[in-house]
């Protein structure tokens, strides 16, 4: 059995109907186009993406203490710091003093009044440095979220300890992990804008700095539905994507959670990472036991482990683990059928899907699930998913084979019932998505189709 992503998933996805001032036109850059129902109608988009990324983006937010690098990569880094702060760090309970700047961006206003928002963001932190990435949402009544703290992030672990923060909400919506929620979906309360903030943090007087390349967030209001209708089968396809098995890895590292059934989601990453020709030098295993196989596996853990969540499962965390890889640019983002997920497959872009399920639910899995990562690598010439499933006894078994109804509705539904009739939650479509930078023309356009720039 896979363990679930731990307590908070049962409390995210509550989305009802979209509203009904949800725009049903084309979405402006950064979101998805309407696209056709099976019945041929127009769907109105439910998924909004903004992504900074560009020079053009950087210079548009508002910057204090920091300047935009230009390049085949460009980012903002720390200038002159803004300021001095102390920062105790509640996993060490060490307190130290740091330099810090911030840029924050320009009022998004989103195509789909909101009841969900995940932030996402590529960068690189030298020792010495960190960084802070916090959201302002904005309700329909004009009335402002506070600043949630979406993450506390390293590339490393040898300065502070990557981190989520709980207990984090006001009288409308709430942060879990790290997923900011609307509390009651049904009263009709959405998030309709939001600003994105960045601190910068170096040691004092050291010069080194963060430099964030990519961040931005998607926003959704989801139908509310038990079950997803399954898209026409299009062309097959099979990615060749290595196979990890986590289970390979049980009771391996304590400190990262164990190894085996925690480990879902940094599995995943590592395929994708692998697949995209990115390893981990020798030099960065140095510290794994030698005895252990598929060492990149338990480096990928130690590095997307999140100590507040106490997991490895923080979907942003795993998307900034990608993209510390030459070139590499990764999001969570959601989608919105079997359809877009086809595009991207057909494309050469392999998708890491997140899904909760019982046994019975998914022909042979064998097992059940409140919250697992695996890989979708091809669709066969039925139209079924082919995917490198983590959960599997060693990297041989790792590809399956499942039906495409039986898909659609684990990981497209935001509700499902539990064992006992519960009614719990279902992620909606949330998937990862990893692609380089020298993508292909098809792969970009694949990527422009679900709102991906």
């Amino acid at each position: 059995m896979t363990r679930s992503e731990l307590p908070r998933r049962a409390l995210l996805t509550a989305a009802a109907a979209v509203a009904a001032t949800a725009a049903a036109g084309p979405a402006a850059a950064g979101g998805p186009l309407p696209r056709p129902s099976a019945a041929g109608r127009q769907e109105p988009a439910t998924i909004d993406n903004r992504f900074w990324s560009t020079a053009s983006d950087w210079l548009q937010g508002r910057a204090s203490g920091v300047r935009v690098v230009a390049g085949s990569r460009p980012g903002v880094r720390i200038a002159a710091p803004a300021g001095v702060t102390e920062y105790t760090d509640p996993h060490t309970g060490t307190t130290a003093a740091w330099e810090y700047a911030t840029w924050t961006s320009p009022l998004h206003c989103g195509k789909v009044p909101a009841t969900e928002l995940i932030a996402s963001w590529n960068a690189r932190t030298p020792a010495g440095t960190w960084l802070q990435t916090e959201v302002e949402g904005v309700y329909a009544d004009g009335g402002r979220t506070p600043w949630y703290v979406l993450g506390r992030w390293a590339s490393g672990d040898q300065d502070i300890r990557r981190t989520s923060v709980d207990g984090q909400g006001d009288d409308r919506s709430s942060v879990w992990t790290d997923t900011v929620s609307v509390d009651d979906a049904a009263s009709g309360t959405r998030i309709v804008a939001y600003r994105l903030r960045l601190t910068l943090y170096r040691t004092p007087g050291s010069g080194a700095t963060p430099t964030v390349w990519r961040a931005g967030a998607m926003t959704s209001d989801v139908p509310d539905r038990f079950t997803a209708p399954a898209a026409r089968p299009g062309r097959a396809r099979e990615l060749a994507v290595p196979r990890y098995s986590q289970n390979t890895h049980v009771g391996q590292y304590p400190e990262y959670d164990n190894g085996g059934e925690a480990w879902c989601s940094p599995t995943s990453s590592q395929m994708i990472i692998e697949y995209w020709g990115r390893h981990p030098t020798a030099e960065d295993l140095a510290w794994v036991n030698p005895d252990y196989e598929d060492p990149q596996v338990c480096h990928a853990a130690r590095f997307t482990y999140d100590h507040q969540y106490e997991g490895c499962g923080n979907w942003p965390f795993n998307a900034a683990y990608a993209a510390t890889y030459d070139d590499l640019r990764a999001v969570v983002t959601r989608l919105g059928s079997l359809t877009d997920l086809h595009r991207l497959v057909t494309a050469g872009i392999p998708v890491i899907t997140s899904q909760s399920f019982l046994a019975e639910e998914l022909t042979g899995a064998g097992y059940g699930t409140s919250g697992h990562l695996m890989t979708v690598v091809g669709f066969t010439e039925d139209g079924d998913i082919i995917a490198n499933d983590p959960a599997s006894p060693s990297n041989e078994a790792v590809r399956r084979v499942y039906d495409r109804s039986q898909w659609s509705d684990i990981w497209l539904r935001t509700k499902r019932y539990g064992a006992d009739g519960r009614v719990l939650s279902g992620t909606g479509g949330v998937c990862y998505l990893y692609f380089p930078a020298d993508a292909s023309a098809a792969q970009r356009a694949a990527l422009a189709s679900v709102g991906i720039r």
